[in-house]
């Protein structure tokens, strides 16, 4: 077994995953994992920089994980940055501050790459299982960007493009750091919906996104919508770790998240209070998504790139 680290810093949040792996079983044993909403790419759609709240934000997060990291003694770490980082004109800052706490660069991923990772860790699970059809087509829905990745044993096509829940909401639904509509107009949410048909018009252009047989789906966005179908008390990972989500569902979900204002989503047990603001616009990225392909359910995976980027650290 080898210990490993990883980190994933995206544009809404940033997540530490140490672990044990055996590469030659294939297994990965949790000994730490955990998130911290950080908000990262706040205003970043809008001005083309990481704000300072958002820098020292997320360097409170890293110093918090270095401590994490110590203690439990992990060989190597790897620290993968994606789309705010990306897109950052001062992302100099941004690699400095990482460098200064954790003594290792922020690897600033193309879209591709974090396709990549996401299709590893997403899948390394379900090989072998009758009752899920491939092709997989792994969404990975962030902040800022969501990856679209099309494979059996590997990668045959992945495209990531400029859609994601901060991104939408910010840029349809907030004005000089204020809500304009809570809850969104049909004016708001027919904008939202025109800017994803054209993301997906794109990903289509890359990925085959009709031949997809299992629609597999990531991140905060997805799971939080699988915690809500669940009518779970608090968010748990284990009972949303391969849940199956209807349509049905998802489609009553995301009605139900953009017709309720800011106050009645936060009362809402499984919504981390972080997401509360941007889960309506992440809902109806993963409706849209499943109408395009035509997909009756999405599995849902808490594992996904934190994971593929262990791995890559084995």
């Amino acid at each position: 077994m080898k210990r490993v680290a990883a980190i994933d810093c995206g544009t809404n949040s940033i997540r530490l995953l140490v672990a044990d792996l055996d590469p030659a079983t294939g297994e990965l044993k949790d000994l730490d994992r955990r998130m911290t909403i950080v908000r990262l790419g706040q205003g970043v759609d809008r001005t083309g920089r990481l704000a300072p709240e958002a820098l020292e934000r997320t360097f409170a997060a890293c110093r918090e994980y270095a401590g994490i990291i110590r203690e439990l003694g992990a060989e190597k770490l790897r620290f993968v940055a994606t789309s705010a980082s990306r897109d950052a004109e001062n992302r100099d800052d941004f690699v400095r501050g990482v460098v200064e706490i954790l003594g290792v660069e922020p690897e600033v991923i193309t879209g591709d790459q974090e396709a990549e990772f996401s299709f590893t860790g997403a899948t390394k699970e379900l090989t072998g299982r009758t009752d899920l059809a491939t092709p997989y087509l792994v969404v990975d829905i962030g902040g800022g960007s969501t990856e679209f990745v099309l494979g059996s044993d590997t990668v045959r096509a992945a495209r990531s493009v400029d859609i994601g829940c901060v991104r939408m909401t910010e840029r349809h639904l907030v004005r000089d750091g204020k809500i304009i509509a809570d809850p969104p107009g049909e004016e708001q949410i027919a904008a939202i919906k025109a800017d994803i048909a054209r993301a997906l018009d794109q990903a289509a252009e890359t990925v085959p996104l009709s031949e997809a047989r299992t629609l597999v789906g990531l991140a905060g966005s997805v799971t939080t919508v699988a915690a809500i179908a669940l009518d779970l008390s608090e968010y748990d990972s284990a009972a949303i770790h391969h849940s199956r989500i209807p349509l049905t569902q998802v489609r009553e979900i995301t009605h139900r998240l953009l017709t309720t204002t800011h106050e009645e989503r936060a009362k809402i047990p499984a919504i981390h209070p972080g997401r509360v603001d941007v889960i309506a616009a992440g809902a109806l990225v993963l409706l849209s998504i499943m109408e395009r392909i035509g997909a009756e359910e999405v599995v849902v995976s808490e594992h996904d790139i934190l994971d593929g980027i262990a791995w890559s650290c084995a």
